[in-house]
């Protein structure tokens, strides 16, 4: 596969070299100097903040577009909404209503809020393992998670895939992928299929840090930036790949520094913030929209839960776990939207009402469904003829 991409109007092939060139040149100076924990990233736009230690508080700054107190209530919406709706399937999962693997998102609800609601409906999302938030705030209807979760034909994936492929082609929701960096390649070729159709669509691949060691992910980038793809790479670095922490897994632990010796703008985020995850995403959208070719997000968030209902979680020490839930996205937007005059604790208690009664009416429309039938079983295995 070697043919370029089309490149957006009035972008000369020499200018975009040129421009590669410059980044790739700014990158390699800024490697080449022992860099302070808390100075910039290379190639990062002049605004960023960086923010500070991997296992510490952060101390973001929120830059871009600034987000209507609308739009705040709608992110605060978003994550009670994920949030109620995970803590429902911890009891499904606890009392065996729903089986095989879960892995739950509570904490990083942040991302999925502030991230996906940027996005526009002929945009393309590409997740993980970890993708009930990522459906949920892409638009996938509860009731279909719910029935996928149940195993059932009502499922967005038919019942076949269960809680870590959920699908949704007509959202351009694309897994839900069981495999570390496996939609790493898928979101590539989506986003070249887009630029060669010239379909103005940006492609969203969301991964977690312990993709970053994997191949694809060099490969990926390196092929994006090459092509100058509409591609947003958003890693939620919640800090351990399973059980194994940052530190142990990378020599460079930077992950937004790692990703610009690509030749690509990539910064952190403070992945608590769903504000700032907002802001950060617009902007980046706005860039790649306006042919800038791909960005990368190194969202810094953290899991509240073990990394599957499986795990012990024995590896972080609970003083780790309660510094981050200080953090927490939920009570942290409130607060603010509280201050600001704009919201109310009967106004947090209405959402919460209407969670729920969205989450009920999903169990009961999924306890209802059929599951497959025993016909069915060869099905869906290889191409269907129509």
């Amino acid at each position: 596969m070697t043919t370029a991409p089309r490149r957006p109007a009035g972008e000369s092939a020499n200018g975009a070299r040129r421009g590669r060139k410059t980044a790739a040149k700014s990158v390699s100076k800024a490697a080449a100097k022992p860099r302070a924990e808390s100075a910039p990233v290379a190639a990062t736009p002049a605004d960023a903040s960086p923010v500070r230690a991997h296992r510490g508080v952060p101390v973001p700054r929120r830059s871009g577009a600034p987000i209507t107190p609308a739009e705040r209530i709608e992110l605060l919406r978003q994550m009670i909404r994920i949030r109620r709706f995970e803590e429902r399937c911890v009891r499904l999962y606890s009392s065996e209503a729903i089986r095989g693997f879960l892995h739950l998102y509570i904490g990083e609800e942040a991302v999925a809020a502030g991230l996906l609601g940027v996005l526009e409906p002929a945009d393309a999302v590409v997740s993980t393992y970890r993708d009930h938030g990522h459906a949920l705030a892409r638009g996938v209807p509860m009731n279909a998670i719910m029935a996928e979760m149940y195993g059932r034909t009502t499922g967005c994936s038919h019942g076949r895939g269960g809680s870590m492929h959920l699908f949704d082609a007509e959202r351009r929701f694309y897994g839900g992928n069981a495999i570390v960096g496996g939609g790493l390649p898928v979101a590539t070729g989506l986003a070249l299929a887009d630029a060669m159709r010239d379909t103005g669509a940006v492609t969203v691949c969301l991964f977690g840090d312990g993709a970053v060691a994997e191949g694809e992910f060099h490969e990926c980038l390196n092929l994006a930036a090459l092509w100058q793809l509409p591609l947003l790479f958003a890693c939620e670095n919640n800090h351990y790949a399973m059980g194994t922490v940052l530190e142990h897994e990378h020599a460079v632990t930077d992950l937004a520094l790692r990703a610009a010796s690509y030749g690509l703008p990539a910064w952190p985020v403070d992945g608590m913030d769903a504000i700032a995850v907002g802001m950060a995403t617009r902007r980046a959208v706005e860039s790649i929209r306006g042919g800038g070719g791909p960005c990368f997000l190194e969202l810094r968030t953290y899991r509240f839960r073990a990394h599957s209902m499986y795990d012990a979680d024995r590896y972080r020490a609970k003083t780790e776990i309660e510094e981050w839930k200080t953090r927490d996205p939920i009570p942290r937007l409130f607060d603010e939207l509280c201050a600001a005059g704009d919201f109310t604790l009967a106004d947090r208690a209405a959402l919460e009402v209407a969670a729920d009664a969205e989450i009920d009416a999903a169990i009961t429309a999924a306890e209802a469904a059929p599951l497959e039938p025993i016909s069915d079983l060869t099905r869906h295995v290889y191409a269907e003829r129509k």
